[in-house]
């Protein structure tokens, strides 16, 4: 199938840089949200990303300009059901992912592709509760997602071969690489990053080290470009918490067991940078550890 236009639900850190790079690549893109003050906010977010493209020479301001053209935005879900291809980009709960699609499936055309960009949910039962499981299958971009070269395929089980060689096609259009995943919870990046995480908030919980000497271990000790601790923060503490729950109901190991200091952390609201604290605080001018 050729793709011409894409729906992109959710307009926060990864829908918006999903909706960047569609448009970027020639795609008319359609970005839903419920508040009009995120959609606003995404806007000028792509706006200020693809500026910085420019002033580094990697687009031209011709590219730029017809880019945000292609963008526009709703608060009417129904209107996405109208695009080719459907990349679901909302928050990590399986209840509101699901809510989504059964609120669009009476407005899909017929031959509409439905994705999610879930880091962890199973795609065999999200496709199970539409109309299409068949054109259903996981679309899941790294954070951020202009920046960031993989994209994660997953097929469900009943996804066919028109619809992830069609996904496929859409993932080298971008310029970026596709890995093929089975649909087993967290994949292939999630499945091996966030219990390296969670090993390392253990490794703090239990005093072996300090969240400094913990991330600088692993930057100056294994060549990892960010701690496992900062990278937490930069992702979303409940993130990592819902993606090792994930792991640790789906796979009924107890290697999975979120640690009980990535808990608290989530229980009080410290969720990285997102709430200016996490393991670091981001209030001052320098992150400082909060441990």
């Amino acid at each position: 199938m050729d793709v011409k236009s894409v729906g992109v639900i959710g307009a926060g850190q990864m829908g918006n840089g999903i909706a960047h790079v569609m448009a970027l690549a020639g795609y008319d893109v359609l970005l839903n949200d419920i508040s009009q003050d995120a959609l606003d906010a995404a806007i000028e977010t792509i706006k200020g990303n693809l500026a910085r493209q420019v002033s580094r020479g990697k687009i031209g301001d011709d590219e730029m300009q017809a880019a945000l053209q292609r963008i526009k935005t709703t608060l009417n879900l129904p209107e996405i059901g109208q695009t080719d291809l459907v990349i679901e980009a909302a928050t990590e709960r399986e209840a509101i992912k699901q809510a989504i699609f059964e609120d669009l499936q009476p407005h899909l055309q017929a031959h509409t592709i439905l994705t999610s960009n879930t880091s962890s949910i199973s795609i065999t039962r999200l496709a199970s509760r539409t109309d299409r499981p068949e054109r259903f299958m996981g679309f899941h971009f790294m954070n951020p997602v202009p920046v960031m070269q993989l994209v994660e395929l997953i097929r469900g089980i009943a996804t066919d071969e028109e619809t992830f060689a069609t996904c496929k096609a859409v993932v080298d259009r971008l310029g970026k690489t596709a890995a093929s995943a089975e649909d087993f919870p967290a994949f292939i990046v999630n499945r091996i990053l966030m219990p390296m995480i969670n090993e390392a908030v253990y490794t703090l919980y239990e005093g072996v080290g300090s969240v400094q000497s913990i991330d600088q271990s692993m930057k100056l000790g294994a060549n990892h470009p960010m701690g496992p601790l900062e990278l937490a923060d930069f992702i979303g503490l409940d993130t990592c918490l819902a993606i090792m729950n994930v792991l640790h109901d789906g796979l009924a190991d107890t290697k999975y067991r979120p640690c009980p200091l990535l808990t608290k952390y989530v229980e009080a609201g410290w969720l990285g940078r997102k709430t200016d604290r996490g393991f670091y605080d981001y209030r001052g001018e320098v992150p400082v550890p909060t441990r």
